[in-house]
């Protein structure tokens, strides 16, 4: 039976994910370690204080309470968009385009941290054996708890994804 050690990685930096990335790097090519991290994609909504949406234009906006509900895309439809996007930085192996997706877009990855601390990890197995595709993320699956068609609906986004070394 292998042995479990929880990691807890709370609110950090890219620096600090860098470095923690970095001390669990030689742990990654080890055919007996897996690591499992765990976390939801979006939480959008007003009760979740994260209203992003993305016109077909390209505009940004924040939508309130008092916003008409937009259809240009509907408002599921950006949601799923800006996920695919994160999804998308992850599948790109570079941390850095993690956390500038993250910033652009403040998605409410609740697992955010942990990711880019694996994603760091990778970078570094890469770095360390010159192998440039070794851990490439590959996104599995995405689902939503519901799609939002008004401002005052809620969702959470849920993804899955596999990196073998």
């Amino acid at each position: 039976m292998p042995t479990l050690v929880p990691i807890m990685i709370g609110n950090t930096s890219g620096t600090m994910e860098r470095t923690l990335g970095k001390l669990l790097a030689p742990y990654l090519p080890d055919p007996e370690t897996a690591f499992v991290i765990s976390s939801d994609f979006a939480h959008w909504g007003t009760r979740f204080r994260y209203t992003y949406y993305r016109a077909a234009s390209g505009t940004v906006t924040n939508l309130s309470s008092s916003s008409r509900s937009p259809k240009q895309p509907e408002i599921h439809e950006s949601i799923k968009a800006v996920d695919f996007e994160c999804m998308g930085a992850c599948e790109s192996g570079s941390h850095a385009k993690w956390l500038d997706i993250l910033e652009e877009t403040g998605n409410t990855v609740c697992g955010r941290h942990p990711i880019g601390v694996i994603m760091a990890a990778i970078e570094q197995v890469r770095k360390d054996t010159d192998n440039p595709s070794a851990g490439a993320f590959k996104f599995l699956r995405y689902e939503r708890s519901s799609e939002v068609r008004r401002v005052s609906d809620s969702s959470v986004s849920y993804a899955s994804a596999i990196a073998v070394i």
